[in-house]
């Protein structure tokens, strides 16, 4: 039986084990996965470093606190964690959300959505500080954060927690030292590609005490309260892709099709090299209507259909 997620659309992640809660635990593994199905839908999981996307994300909160995450952490609504279809966990993604481009770092943990159309699950507390905690969704840009998500990997590949690390940069670029005779915080630009010291080396009374920026502590772990940038954004679109071809005749046939529908336009489009041809339906207004328009799109044939934003 699945669950409501907090935007209040069935999600399947609890078919990857949000169902039972397990005993309290705080550090994961590090962790890809094999391909697999979902409701007909196959996924490919694989290490990303420099993957950059776009689409509609959504968040999920109480149903889940308490419960186990795809790579053995236990769910926490209010920190700044996200589930992901592919990505390796632990990653580091910068989500900006194209409405009001309010920009985060969260820490992806987790297999999901699979609803048909979206990208991203937040937790609650990072839908909140994104600012859709109300609207449920949000149009948003995915940016996964190269030199740290290889950090966080390799402490998470000999065993290392890796939780907090995403809140310490979203205190722009904040992290703690390593112990040292005199502790103190150093700056680490987001860019620089610095190791990342464990926070678990570090005391909570510590940091409390030195720690430039308001924070609070949960389980005896320290957390600098996140500080949300906001990055200016274009104007975007949602559209329906109802599919991608590399012959122009049949991105044309299934374009004449969909026309009922609503408008349909082919795109040209080359990648690595090689020409294909795009079928979108759109620009359509809104996520409710992008969502019905993919029901329609997806019961006339085209299975590969998917919601984008561009």
């Amino acid at each position: 039986m699945f669950v409501l997620s907090g935007c209040a659309q069935v999600e399947l992640a609890s078919h990857l084990g949000k169902q039972v809660a397990p005993p309290p635990q705080t550090q994961g593994t590090f962790k890809v996965g094999n391909p697999y199905k979902i409701e007909g839908q196959r996924y490919f999981p694989k290490e990303s470093y420099d993957l950059t996307e776009t689409g509609i994300a959504s968040w999920y909160g109480k149903e889940f606190h308490g419960k186990k995450t795809a790579n053995g952490e236990t769910f926490d609504k209010g920190e700044l964690t996200a589930a992901h279809r592919t990505l390796q966990m632990p990653s580091l993604v910068r989500v900006t959300n194209l409405y009001n481009g309010r920009s985060l770092i969260v820490r992806v943990n987790d297999r999901g959505p699979y609803k048909k159309g979206r990208v991203m699950d937040v937790s609650e507390r990072a839908a909140e500080l994104l600012g859709f905690r109300g609207a449920g969704t949000a149009k948003v840009k995915l940016e996964v954060l190269k030199q740290e998500s290889l950090q966080i990997a390799m402490a998470a590949k000999s065993g290392k927690s890796t939780r907090g690390y995403e809140l310490a940069l979203n205190t722009g670029g904040v992290m703690p030292a390593p112990p040292a005779p005199a502790m103190a915080f150093a700056p680490v630009p987001a860019s620089a590609g610095a190791a990342l010291p464990p926070l678990e080396n570090v005391s909570s009374e510590t940091l409390v005490a030195m720690a430039p920026v308001p924070g609070h502590t949960r389980n005896g772990e320290f957390y600098p309260d996140p500080v949300v940038s906001n990055l200016p954004v274009s104007r975007t679109d949602i559209f329906v892709q109802a599919g991608s071809f590399t012959v122009a005749d049949n991105a044309y046939r299934l374009s004449a099709k969909l026309q009922p529908l609503a408008r349909t336009d082919v795109y040209p489009a080359i990648v690595k090299g090689q020409q294909f041809y795009r079928v979108r339906v759109g620009p359509i207004a809104s996520v409710e209507q992008a969502d019905a328009l993919l029901a329609r799109v997806l019961a006339s044939g085209s299975q590969n259909a998917i919601i984008i934003v561009e």
